[in-house]
């Protein structure tokens, strides 16, 4: 950890709502609607939302599974993320979704008008934008709760 935490607080709820209660109140109602609002199918969601995990590091990210309607994604679908180039587990969405979380991470500036167009031929504009707000609230705040050790002393629900 590398904030200091007073004895008894939870560490995310500490941070996010005690000590900048304007903007991690803010931040935690974003990171909520992205779960609550999303109209993106849960295999795309996940391949994305797994991708900057696995680039963040977020070690409580790397561990969550969204879920809905009782289904997740399988036991085996972080790896295929991990290789998402060559699994043949991911339909062409899927693929883009966790290219796309790279790219938007780690080469933002190279997005080009080919890229654009495979993502165009299988993404609506709403998507499109959706799915960019989605990468952009996991890579903030997956990065803020690692890079402040956050993400160690998190909690799965039920853990």
């Amino acid at each position: 950890m590398n904030i200091d935490i007073p004895e008894g607080k939870d560490a995310i709820e500490y941070v996010w709502g005690e000590m900048v209660p304007g903007i991690g109140t803010a931040a935690s109602n974003f990171s909520l609607a992205v779960y609550a609002h999303t109209t993106l199918g849960l295999r795309e969601f996940e391949a994305a939302r797994l991708r900057i995990a696995q680039i963040n590091g977020c070690h409580f990210c790397l561990d969550w599974r969204t879920e809905r309607d009782g289904v997740k994604v399988e036991g085996e679908f972080a790896d295929a993320v991990t290789q998402w180039r060559t699994t043949d587990v991911f339909d062409d969405r899927t693929r883009l979704a966790a290219e796309y979380a790279e790219r938007y991470a780690l080469d933002h500036h190279n997005l080009d008008d080919a890229f654009w167009s495979r993502m165009s031929a299988h993404y609506s504009r709403l998507e499109i934008v959706e799915l960019s707000m989605c990468i952009g609230s996991w890579l903030a705040f997956g990065r803020l709760n690692h890079v402040l050790g956050l993400d160690t002393v998190c909690a799965l629900p039920g853990r």
